[in-house]
C-alpha cells in the first residue's frame, strides 16, 4: 500500500511546533544552507568534500543554484486549495509525490547503515529509490529491505559488458521499475576536493557493494587488467588501507588478494568513454524495463532519445559534479521538454527546497529527483535524518503548492510562472 502524502505541509509543520513546545527541535535543521553547514560538522572532511564538491571551480554547482534564483512563481488567489494532490504517474506507475531519491554512491561515507537506511526512509514515504551502481550494499539487501516500495536501478556502463548486463539482470529481478542510464559520467571529472586529499573511494574498496555481490565481476578476478604500479614501498598508509580491503572483503567471502583485484578491475573497466547511442539497442534487448536517460542537456539529444524509443529523460547535469562551466540544468529543461516529443521528463541538479520542486514542475518535469540533502540527513542522523529531510521538502512543497493556489502537484505549469521578458 503507498503511503498517503495528500497535503503533509500542515501536518508536517504543526508537528514541528507542538514538537517545539516541548523543548524538542527537528533533528536536522529546515533549510538548506543550515543543513550543508550541520552534515559538514557531521562528516569526515573526506566524505564531506566527496558528497558535497563539483567540478573545477564549481562553477557548475553555482549556476545551477542561479539558475533557480532566476525562476520566479506567480500565485493564483481566491483558488480554494485546502487540500492538494501531490500524485504522479510515471511510466505507467502512480507514486505519491513527483520526488525521487537520486542514485548516490559511496553512502556509506555518510553513515554505516548507507543504502539500507536511505532505502527504508524512502519506503516508509512510498517515494523511489534509485539504486546506484556506486551503492556500498548490495541491491538486493536494499529491496528486500523495502518491501514493495518502488525502486529503480541507475546504470553505470563499464567497458566489460558480461558486468553490465549482469547489473541490468539483477535489477531487473530484485523489482526495479525502470533502468537510469547515466551518460555523462564515461570519464570521471576533475575534482578539486577529492584530489587534494587524494581520496577516491573506489580505491579503498568502498561503494562496490554491487561488483563484489556480483557473480560476473568475481569470475573476472583473477584475469589480468592494467592499473596502476604497485608501490615500491609498504608505507604505513598503503597497510592501513590494505587492512580496510580486507575488513571490507568479509562479508563477500573476499581475501586482501581478491580486495586488491577487485578494485584494480574495477577502475580499469568502470567506465566506457565510446559509449554511442547505437548500444542503447543492446540494453533493450537485455531487458524488459523502460529506459531513462540521465543526464540529457541538448534538444538534440532529447530528439536522439526519442527517435530511438527511450522511455523517459532526466534533465542533469550530475550535480555540477562533471564539467566546470557547464550549464545550470534548469535553464535546459524547457527546451529538452519541448524536444523530447512527449516522452516524460524528470528534473535532477541543484534542488534543495519544496519551492524548487514547484519551479521544476512548472517549467514542465514531471517529477524532480533530490540528491545532496538526503545524504546530508543521513550524514545528520541516519535513516531518521533522510527521513525528515524528505518529509520537510514534501511539506514546503504541499504548503507551495496551496499558497500558488493550484490543487494538484500536475496543475503547475507556465502559468503559475512570471513570464520571461
Amino acid at each position: 500500500m503507498t503511503p498517503s502524502l495528500r497535503s503533509p505541509g500542515r501536518a508536517r509543520q504543526t508537528a514541528v511546533y507542538v514538537d517545539g513546545l516541548s523543548g524538542r527541535l527537528p533533528l536536522v535543521p529546515t533549510g538548506p544552507d543550515a543543513l550543508e553547514a550541520a552534515a559538514r560538522a557531521h562528516l569526515s572532511a573526506a566524505a564531506f568534500a566527496y558528497v558535497a564538491g563539483g567540478a573545477g571551480a564549481e562553477r557548475t554547482l553555482r549556476f545551477n543554484r542561479e539558475a533557480f534564483d532566476r525562476v520566479r512563481l506567480l500565485p493564483r488567489r481566491l483558488a480554494g486549495s485546502a487540500t492538494r494532490d501531490l500524485s504522479t504517474e510515471l511510466l505507467g506507475h502512480i507514486y505519491p509525490a513527483p520526488l525521487l531519491l537520486a542514485p548516490v554512491g559511496v553512502l556509506e561515507l555518510a553513515h554505516p547503515d548507507a543504502d539500507l537506511a536511505v532505502g527504508r526512509a524512502a519506503a516508509a514515504l512510498g517515494l523511489p529509490f534509485v539504486f546506484s551502481t556506486q551503492a556500498s550494499v548490495p541491491m538486493e539487501e536494499v529491496a528486500a529491505a523495502m518491501g514493495d516500495a518502488p525502486r529503480w536501478y541507475q546504470l553505470y556502463w563499464g567497458t566489460d559488458d558480461g558486468v553490465t548486463r549482469s547489473l541490468v539482470e539483477r535489477a531487473e529481478a530484485c523489482g526495479a521499475q525502470a533502468i537510469v542510464v547515466t551518460l555523462d559520467t564515461t570519464l570521471l571529472g576533475w575534482r578539486p576536493r577529492d584530489l587534494d586529499l587524494g581520496h577516491l573511494p573506489f580505491l579503498r574498496g568502498q561503494g562496490l557493494g554491487q561488483y563484489l555481490s556480483d557473480p560476473v565481476f568475481r569470475s573476472r578476478l583473477s584475469l589480468p587488467v592494467g592499473g596502476p604500479p604497485p608501490s615500491p614501498q609498504p608505507s604505513l598508509e598503503l597497510l592501513r588501507t590494505g587492512a580496510e580491503l580486507l575488513r571490507r572483503g568479509r562479508p563477500h567471502g573476499l581475501g586482501l588478494e581478491q580486495m586488491r583485484a577487485a578494485t584494480t578491475r574495477f577502475v580499469a573497466t568502470y567506465t566506457n568513454p565510446d559509449l554511442g547511442w547505437d548500444d542503447l539497442s543492446r540494453l533493450r534487448e537485455w531487458t524488459r524495463l523502460p529506459i531513462v536517460l540521465k543526464s540529457v542537456l541538448h534538444p538534440d539529444d532529447a530528439r536522439e532519445a526519442a527517435a530511438r524509443g527511450v522511455d523517459a529523460l532526466i534533465v542533469s547535469n550530475h550535480g555540477g559534479r562533471q564539467i566546470d562551466g557547464e550549464v545550470g540544468a534548469l535553464d535546459c529543461l524547457p527546451g529538452v521538454v519541448a524536444a523530447a516529443g512527449g516522452l516524460p521528463v524528470l528534473f535532477d541538479s541543484g534542488v534543495r527546497t519544496g519551492a524548487d520542486v514547484a519551479k521544476a514542475l512548472a517549467l514542465g518535469a514531471r517529477a524532480v529527483l533530490v540528491g545532496r540533502p538526503y545524504v546530508y540527513g543521513l550524514g545528520i542522523a541516519g535513516e531518521d535524518g533522510v527521513r525528515e529531510v524528505l518529509g520537510n521538502l514534501l511539506a514546503e512543497f504541499d504548503l507551495t503548492l496551496g499558497l500558488l493556489g493550484a490543487h494538484a502537484a500536475r496543475d503547475l505549469g507556465p502559468g503559475h510562472l512570471v513570464p520571461a521578458p
